[in-house]
């Protein structure tokens, strides 16, 4: 099963500094067919004001897994992680058992364009920690972002999950295996192209349940997505 979820469809929540685009139901935005998918809470696109975001707040029980895709971020939380963050550098904090922290636009000018994926863990009450990776170098079509055991370039996270990026040429394709028992979600973060066979572009998200196999090809322009794979115990 294939299910395209248009970006014209998701939510949004727009403030003087947020332009925020809901994959699923979040916060005063709610639509009964979209409340999740497997282990995937949120996917929210962000657009965040200079000098402007998200002051001190809390979380508990959640894997929450932040890429910059422009811009700058500046992170803080109460385990004494802080930084600054941009493109080629992603972040996964692990909320268990509570963590408070606060995700803000530093640069004066220049606009934050992010995505944030929250993803239930395995189990409740874990210890709360964050880590933070640059994206390695590779020829190969998809990059690894986060999966079960982690590495040098790839985050860990506690759930039976795989996270990748994926930038295909303008004409190009891309095959890749899934798990025929699992579920996958593919968000186009940049240009347009198909998806087994469905017209995409950027905004989009692809829902996949029980099937075998990835077919991305891309537009004109190419193609930028990122992948989220939930496996079958």
């Amino acid at each position: 099963m294939i299910e395209i979820r248009p970006s014209q469809e998701r939510g949004r929540s727009r403030i003087d500094w947020l332009d925020a685009r809901h994959s699923f139901s979040f916060a005063h935005y709610f639509d009964p067919r979209w409340r999740g998918f497997g282990p995937l809470l949120v996917l929210n696109e962000d657009r965040i004001a200079p000098a402007s975001g998200f002051g001190p707040h809390s979380h508990r029980d959640m894997e929450i897994v932040t890429l910059p895709l422009a811009g700058a971020l500046a992170h803080r939380d109460s385990t004494g992680q802080s930084g600054v963050l941009r493109p080629g550098v992603v972040q996964r904090m692990s909320a268990g058992t509570g963590i408070v922290h606060s995700e803000m636009n530093p640069s004066p000018d220049e606009l934050l364009h992010l995505l944030q994926i929250w993803i239930v863990p395995e189990r409740e009450g874990l210890e709360p920690g964050y880590e933070e990776i640059s994206l390695g170098h590779s020829d190969a079509a998809w990059v690894p972002v986060a999966n079960r055991d982690g590495g040098e370039h790839c985050l860990r996270i506690h759930q039976d999950a795989a996270l990748h990026l994926a930038s295909i040429d303008a004409h190009a394709s891309n095959a890749r295996a899934l798990d025929v028992s699992g579920q996958a979600w593919l968000q186009v973060i940049a240009g347009s192209g198909e998806v087994n066979g469905q017209i995409v572009s950027a905004g989009d998200g692809v829902a996949m349940v029980h099937e075998g196999e990835l077919e991305v090809a891309a537009g004109d322009t190419g193609l930028e997505a990122l992948l989220l794979e939930f496996f079958s115990p």
